[in-house]
């Protein structure tokens, strides 16, 4: 993942070139006034690659199954998707591709923050709502004229959970290393501002993603001897610096970011490399709710990621949206995608968007209520309830050691 941002006009000059086929399923059968068309921007390669299928099947799965009940408003929905490849300027690409093109009134599950941040402009100049991943709280921040809401937690609700893991593990010194990225900063700058006025040291070090390994760095910090080290990037980091940690001998605890801590991780890193580190601020599904066992029923799986009950979400959202107002565009989604969430409190309580078309067929208030939680979202799009839970390995797989 590069660590320039691509600008406003570099992105727009960048999405006029090298446009790719899309990923596409329709279903026959509806009336003549045209598909509506939603679309997933997502990680099928790069870093994210573990988690963009897993999104594209959740995606498609409620797609389908709201053209199996008779579509949205009279009219079938077309689900197509771009890969991003984890990567700013093929994100914009895909997102020129499908908004240009194919006219989709919506880009869900965009994951990276380096694609979030270059594609927002396209989304709001061209009215597409963007449900996205992307934790950079500088995102949120962009004038996106409320074409924008998130299901992930921004950046700096996550470095507190870093920074209360460190707390409660009553470290007096902490070290953070990660690679350049548009939330690298914001993080940091969280985890001092919480831990060091307990009286903890904390180091920091910034890598090069780029480089085959990160011996030097790791040996800075294991002659600091810190309690904690926390490992801050993505898979491909994670695995490398896990590696050189495990010939350094380091012998304090060991954390990183859930989305670089998977299985992927493990069976990279090897066993040994792997075992005891633990995996921080992972939003948890809701996994009590209804929604919950829907989407595991409708994938036919028995565990879901995160981000797959966050895509799962984003569709049914994108839909319940566009029929409350009647409006099957990004706008439409915009101007009443909060009186159809968790933000619309006097609502009947749905988990998906079949039973959530027929009462609002029926006249009904309601409120979705989804796989990742609540999704009631901030004025600026943020999520505003989220619960973390945090995992360790443990013989080779990830355990869940707290919430």
């Amino acid at each position: 993942m590069p660590s320039r941002l691509i600008t406003r006009r570099n992105a727009l000059i960048t999405g006029a070139s090298a446009i790719a086929a899309p990923f596409v399923i329709t279903t026959p059968g509806f009336g003549q006034t045209g598909p509506i068309r939603i679309a997933g921007l997502v990680s099928m390669t790069g870093s994210g690659s573990p988690f963009g299928p897993n999104d594209r099947a959740a995606h498609q799965a409620v797609v389908d199954q709201v053209n199996a009940a008779g579509g949205l408003l009279g009219r079938k929905l077309e689900y197509l998707s771009e890969d991003d490849q984890t990567n700013a300027e093929a994100g914009v690409r895909g997102a020129r591709k499908l908004i240009d093109v194919d006219k989709v009134q919506a880009l869900m599950s965009v994951w990276a923050s380096a694609v979030g941040t270059a594609v927002l402009p396209l989304c709001w100049e061209n009215k597409v709502m963007m449900l996205a991943i992307s934790a950079a709280d500088t995102i949120a921040e962009l004038p996106h004229q409320g074409y924008f809401v998130r299901t992930q937690p921004h950046t700096v609700l996550q470095a507190k959970e870093f920074a209360r893991f460190i707390l409660a593990e009553k470290a007096k010194s902490a070290y953070l290393i990660m690679p350049q990225t548009p939330f690298t900063e914001s993080v940091l700058k969280t985890i001092r501002e919480e831990v060091e006025p307990k009286g903890v040291k904390v180091g920091t070090a910034i890598i090069d993603n780029k480089k085959n390994s990160f011996r030097s760095e790791i040996d800075e910090m294991v002659r600091a001897n810190p309690d904690i080290f926390m490992m801050g990037g993505y898979l491909a980091e994670d695995i490398v610096m896990a590696k050189d940690l495990f010939r350094a001998g380091y012998k304090g605890k060991v954390m990183g970011f859930a989305y670089g801590i998977t299985p992927a991780f493990i069976e990279g890193a090897g066993k040994e490399a792997a075992e005891g580190i633990y995996s921080i601020a992972d939003p948890s599904p809701a996994f009590d709710s209804s929604a919950y066992a829907k989407v595991k029923a409708l994938l036919k799986k028995d565990q879901l990621d995160t981000f797959q009950c966050q895509a799962y979400d984003h569709a049914n959202l994108a839909i319940l949206a566009m029929a409350k107002g009647k409006d099957p565009t990004g706008t439409g989604i915009r101007d009443n995608i909060r009186k159809i969430s968790g933000n619309n409190e006097s609502g009947v309580a749905v988990d998906n968007a079949v039973d959530g078309l027929k009462l609002i067929a029926e006249g009904k208030e309601i409120k979705y209520l989804g796989a990742s939680g609540p999704c009631k979202f901030a004025d600026n799009g943020n999520i505003i309830s989220v619960a973390f839970r945090t995992a360790q390995v443990k013989d080779g797989k990830l355990v869940q050691v707290k919430m």
